[in-house]
């Protein structure tokens, strides 16, 4: 009852086109985060500010969008593996006019971010679900101190939990979640908090 009271207070400010382009990918079942989730997460980056932005999972550009609407003076550099919502992305990332302020790479996370050297104050995670352990490591290289991982679903359906019973055909998935986040709060140079908003976020600190 509290969280559907919660989730009614929820009021989601965002460039009408960006909606509208969410609205558009909802119908087409094109996986985009929930208000209540992107609500959380731009409150949050309208504090930080972080300049130097890093996604895992474009989809189709508008989290990437409404990110760097509410942080002007940042850079997203994001990465995809699906081809088609690659393409879809930047092209909305170029008519919402981010072109200059984004770079986007196709491919595995996992293969990419091995191969880069940059570094990053902000990270927002919200690739392949069962990756997340796999790619943690690099990104704990290329994530400044006093940077932050802004993981997202990490309760999904109230699997991990065990609130409700997982299907045989997601149990790798909720394997590996559970790996991911035991690391996580385990790993002395990192604070983390798991949020039950929306389907689960965990908000990690490098120290």
């Amino acid at each position: 009852m509290d969280k559907i009271y919660t989730q009614s207070l929820v009021s989601l400010r965002i460039d009408n086109t960006i909606q509208a382009l969410r609205q558009s990918a909802l119908e087409r079942h094109i996986p985009v985060m929930d208000d209540q989730t992107l609500q959380y997460l731009l409150v949050y980056l309208s504090s930080l500010r972080p300049k130097k932005i890093l996604e895992i999972g474009t989809a189709v550009g508008l989290s990437a969008a409404a990110m760097l609407t509410v942080c002007p003076d940042a850079h997203v550099t994001t990465i995809e593996i699906d081809e088609e919502r690659y393409i879809e992305a930047k092209k909305n990332l170029s008519d919402l006019g981010f072109s200059d302020r984004v770079t986007c790479h196709l491919g595995d996370a996992g293969e990419i971010l091995s191969m880069m050297d940059a570094k990053y104050d902000f990270v927002f995670l919200d690739g392949p679900k069962a990756q997340y352990p796999r790619y943690m490591p690099e990104l704990k290289r290329m994530l400044d101190k006093g940077g932050v991982v802004f993981a997202d679903d990490v309760l999904l359906f109230g699997w991990v939990s065990g609130q409700t019973p997982t299907p045989e055909k997601h149990k790798l998935f909720v394997k590996k979640m559970r790996e991911y986040l035991q690391n996580l709060t385990e790993d002395k140079d990192f604070l983390t908090s798991v949020i039950d908003v929306g389907d689960g976020v965990a908000v990690s600190v490098k120290r």
